[in-house]
């Protein structure tokens, strides 16, 4: 957690010196769902990652370096400068991407599930989104299709309230996510966000429960508001 806090501190520096260009969204304050999430996956489990992935893409084992590099622009980045701050990717350790799209990553990762059945490989897919994808179509459309596909799908919401800057019960009549998925079927529980422990507790409980067949969501809430640099 430390480190990814140090990693993020520095982009903010080097962004502000316009070392950085274009997008820059920081992960700062929600350490804990990355780090308590991904410990309970394995080397065969895919992620895919909001475009606030630079925590998930270090703790998945992308090196510093190379996410470093990627923001610079770099070849020598993950995403071979091309992507970015929001397109860090690395198909060695099945990280499949931050994406700039709100809610963007949900389809791939129910893709990813799909082909790990249809060839009978054991991966789970984790997919990472924010309160603010849980208004869009795909949310539903994608819980729906592994709901009845059964695929292995983790889904974590990290719930910060306030998608940018929309407060949630503002935009949602229903501000539960839990209960969005219980409307298809799919087991959910809520988690605070800044307890890594608890994090790591029900993170290990939704993969138990995946890997003996179907998918679970995991609501992260109460977690603090990450900074966002925009141009």
């Amino acid at each position: 957690m430390v480190r990814i806090r140090r990693l993020e501190e520095r982009c903010a520096e080097l962004y502000t010196e316009t070392k950085i260009r274009g997008f820059l969204h920081l992960y700062n304050g929600e350490e804990a769902v990355a780090v308590g999430a991904l410990q309970a996956l394995g080397p065969d489990d895919a992620i895919v990652a909001t475009y606030r992935e630079h925590g998930h893409a270090l703790v998945r084992g992308i090196p510093a370096r190379s996410i470093m590099a990627e923001l610079y622009g770099k070849q020598e980045g993950c995403s071979r400068g091309r992507g970015g701050s929001m397109h860090l990717f690395d198909a060695k350790t099945r990280f499949y991407g931050g994406n700039a799209i709100v809610g963007g990553g949900l389809p791939i990762a129910v893709g990813l599930a799909l082909a790990d059945k249809m060839r009978a490989r054991p991966g789970i897919s984790c997919c990472f989104f924010g309160d603010g994808a849980v208004a869009e179509g795909e949310f539903h459309e994608c819980l729906n299709l592994a709901a009845v596909w059964k695929l292995p799908v983790l889904f974590v919401c990290e719930n910060n309230l306030y998608a940018m800057g929309t407060q949630l019960d503002l935009a949602q009549s229903t501000t539960d996510v839990a209960k969005k998925a219980a409307a298809y079927g799919i087991a959910a529980e809520g988690v605070d966000g800044m307890d890594i422990l608890a994090v790591a507790a029900a993170a290990q409980r939704a993969v138990a429960a995946i890997r003996a067949g179907g998918s679970r969501l995991l609501r992260v809430q109460d977690v603090s508001i990450p900074c966002s640099l925009d141009v």
